[in-house]
């Protein structure tokens, strides 16, 4: 179980997910993965889109850095739900990051800490 404020929840995981399908073609995949990780629930979401570069990357979650990038059915965007996401993952006391492999798949993770209840 994740203790977390439900509206900011929703808004990582539909940025996440919105972005996995600008960025992947017709045909390809999006997948949502939740898991347990040490004291955290992590929660992924892969697509088998354009993939991204290293240097693309590390400009992700930054707002000091501009980055809009065309989706593959023209979708604009403005380059500020990535930042959001970050802010609203590490209120929570949580950590976000993206993996890739150009022109194969970009892996968008974020970790909530895990909240248990005692009953």
């Amino acid at each position: 179980m994740i203790n977390a404020d439900k509206n900011m929840l929703d808004t990582v995981l539909r940025n996440l997910v919105s972005n996995a399908i600008k960025f992947t073609n017709v045909g390809g995949m999006v997948k949502v993965v939740a898991k347990e990780a040490e004291d955290m629930i992590q929660i992924g979401v892969t697509d088998t889109g354009i993939g991204l570069s290293e240097k693309d990357i590390s400009k992700l979650f930054r707002i000091d850095v501009q980055n809009s990038e065309i989706g593959t059915s023209k979708e604009k965007g403005t380059g500020l739900g990535l930042i959001l996401c970050k802010e609203f993952v590490e209120r929570h006391g949580g950590k976000i990051w993206s993996k890739a492999k150009l022109e194969r798949e970009v892996n968008s993770i974020s970790r909530f800490p895990r909240y248990d209840l005692d009953f």
